[in-house]
């Protein structure tokens, strides 16, 4: 849907435009009308218009102008011009304002929708055009199988959210079940310090590993950090995983001794629940390489069978944090107490197979993330922890249970939300309040601008308009013209200057823009408003 300005200083063509024509079913939302050039552009600073119908002789503004300044606002807005046929040469000199369309009156309603239907097509052929692009240049920039190795990359180094994951998974076709049990192995080549071209060697040991990977349907295959990884998963493998896994790893052993005459040496992980830890399955087979020194190259080094693992371990990552923190600043109690839900989850579901010191760990690790978050807004934290980190251990080992550590952190939690709330507030009275002062030393100037108070503020303009109608319940032009006619109407009880004198006082350039828009807003001409106040007063 289109957004739509109608201006013509003619009531009955706005009305019967209005009615005529099937707005929404035609791809169109009418967001405003006037009936004349002033108060369009002022509309179009409001709302933005994607298109703008307009007649090209109206009051205070003509539609020619009234274009110019709009495209200053959104260059791409589409113009449709209505013209007599005695104005119809004037209109031709519009061209380098590049109109969209001109429709000669008196038209009828298929006429206009003709000239709306060229209007819409052009706009859906840009939109098109923008989002193909977007999608070609990615696509050039970067071809499909550098950008799986970038995500399998970035699988082994971090922890991703899920929604990411399959948004990848997705976009770069690749076969790989986000949940399920995944083994991740890390081949490392055996070479001598003159060994020759070291990176020829790995392409040709990641070849064999893919040749044999995709035949036994083992995983994935992909470069990093100097290793040849292959990830498995068990959604993806046949019903013998993990052994046909571990077959597979043999099986590129012994052909990388055959047919390179190399040896390799491979560090295999224990299972990891989801990709969303896949991280630590990477660490745990580059961990388990380290012990080829011990144990000898040529090989394949479990890491089961060289270290003490916890079945379950119970892990924080940034991905949690950073939950965690995104509620703590934007989320409702409600999204707080959830997402804490799903972090004491994750310990809940190891039951008694969790170590002691691993939940302990985890407690402490949300809590200085709590603590990180309180810190931000700068004040003193010893009215949420006690005196800070001493009483902060000390409440925490008084904690007997989940359910008490979890009603704990969402005690805490609470506490943090309301100060980050608090703060966010006073910054936006803050910026409210120097926007309104500045507006009120200026207000005379006929050229203030939302533009000019937000350099003012160095802000941006949708972020300024957005705080301010939070704020005030009003936009930032609704507030300026507010502000201009109660002056106005000052000016007219306390003073004899003439209308055109006030109208100078409060903005208005033009005289009879300012009449037009006192009567628009008060219901009456700044002259019968006088009267009305002399009257009042003789009685």
């Amino acid at each position: 849907m289109y957004r739509l300005i109608l201006a013509d200083d003619e009531a009955d063509v706005r009305e019967g435009v209005l009615q005529e024509i099937d707005w929404e079913n035609n791809g169109f939302e009418v967001a405003d009308r006037a009936e004349n050039g002033r108060e369009a552009l002022e509309m179009a600073e409001r709302c933005l218009p994607d298109v703008l119908v307009t007649d090209i002789r109206m009051p205070f503004m003509d539609g020619l102008e009234l274009a110019e300044r709009v495209r200053g606002l959104r260059p791409d807005t589409k113009i449709i011009i209505l013209t007599g046929y005695d104005e119809f040469e004037y209109a031709r000199q519009a061209i380098r304002l590049q109109i969209a369309e001109f429709v000669l009156k008196p038209f009828s309603k298929e006429e206009l929708l003709q000239a709306l239907r060229k209007v819409k097509a052009e706009l859906d052929r840009e939109r098109a055009l923008r989002e193909d692009m977007d999608s070609l240049k990615e696509h050039y920039r970067r071809s499909l199988p550098l950008l799986r190795e970038l995500f399998l990359g970035s699988l082994a180094t971090r922890s991703l959210s899920e929604r990411e994951i399959g948004e990848k998974l997705a976009a770069y076709d690749l076969k790989l079940p986000a949940d399920g049990r995944h083994l991740a192995a890390a081949a490392r080549l055996d070479l001598p310090a003159d060994a020759g071209d070291v990176e020829l060697h790995r392409f040709a040991v990641r070849n064999i590993a893919e040749e044999i990977a995709e035949r036994r349907r083992a995983g994935l295959v992909f470069q990093h950090d100097g290793h040849v990884v292959l990830l498995s998963s068990s959604g993806e493998a046949g019903p013998d995983w993990p052994a046909g896994f571990y077959a597979a790893l043999e099986e590129i052993r012994q052909s990388v001794e055959k047919y390179l005459k190399l040896t390799v040496t491979i560090g295999v992980s224990g299972e990891a629940d989801g990709l969303r830890n896949v991280r630590y399955s990477y660490e745990e087979a580059a961990a388990a390489l380290d012990y080829r020194l011990l144990l000898g190259s040529n090989r394949l080094i479990p890491i089961g069978d060289v270290e003490a693992r916890e079945a379950a371990p119970l892990r924080y990552d940034e991905q949690q944090e950073q939950a965690l923190i995104r509620c703590l600043k934007f989320g409702t109690e409600e999204e707080m107490t959830e997402t804490v839900e799903k972090h004491f989850a994750a310990v809940r579901s190891l039951g008694p197979d969790a170590a002691l010191q691993s939940v302990q760990l985890f407690l402490l690790q949300i809590a200085a993330t709590l603590m990180r978050a309180a810190q931000d807004t700068g004040k003193d934290l010893g009215g949420l922890f006690g005196g800070g980190n001493p009483q902060l251990l000390g409440e925490l080992s008084r904690i007997r249970d989940l359910d008490e550590a979890q009603a704990w952190v969402v005690r805490i939690a609470r506490s943090v939300m309301s100060r980050i709330a608090a703060d966010r507030q006073t910054a936006y009275n803050r910026l409210v309040e120097q926007a309104k002062e500045y507006t009120k030393a200026h207000f005379a100037d006929s050229g203030l601008s939302i533009a000019e108070v937000c350099a003012r503020l160095h802000i941006s303009a949708g972020y300024f308009s957005s705080i301010f109608k939070k704020e005030t319940k009003l936009t930032y032009v609704q507030y300026l013209q507010q502000l201009r006619m109660d002056t106005a109407k000052e000016l007219l009880a306390q003073t004899d200057l003439k209308a055109f004198e006030i109208a100078e006082k409060v903005g208005y350039a033009d005289p009879n823009y300012f009449s037009f828009s006192f009567k628009k807003q008060v219901g009456l001409s700044p002259k019968e408003y006088r009267a009305g106040l002399r009257k009042e007063e003789t009685k």
